[in-house]
């Protein structure tokens, strides 16, 4: 059985503006471009019913822009929290080691 072909959507937009245009018939593209006038009169109504979004991506942009953002702060707090988490860890072993005058990592079940 003959695999399906797979048109990327910039074949597709490219082919839909063409057809839009008018300069020349729905038939004589489709048949140039090696596919079914059902197809290409699909691509054309999806296109069009979908034109709209054209309009609100920068909407979309800016939210997720802004999620992002949010999300590198959240981040960046986390790594200062570990940052300051790990020194006050390394304090302790080295007190613990001053103290005890044995190493952290070489008490049994303490291996890293």
């Amino acid at each position: 059985m003959p695999k399906r072909r797979e048109f990327s959507p910039e074949y597709k937009a490219k082919i839909v503006i063409e057809v839009l245009r008018e300069e020349t018939t729905m038939s004589e593209i489709a048949s140039r471009e090696g596919v079914s006038l059902n197809l290409l009169s699909n691509w054309k109504s999806e296109f069009i019913e979908n034109s709209s979004r054209a309009f609100s991506r920068s909407k979309d942009e800016k939210a997720i822009a802004r999620q992002l953002s949010e999300i590198q702060e959240v981040e960046k707090d986390y790594q200062a929290k570990v940052g300051q988490l790990t020194l006050e860890n390394d304090f302790l072993k080295s007190v613990y080691k001053k103290v005890s005058g044995h190493d952290w990592e070489a008490r049994p079940g303490n291996k890293r």
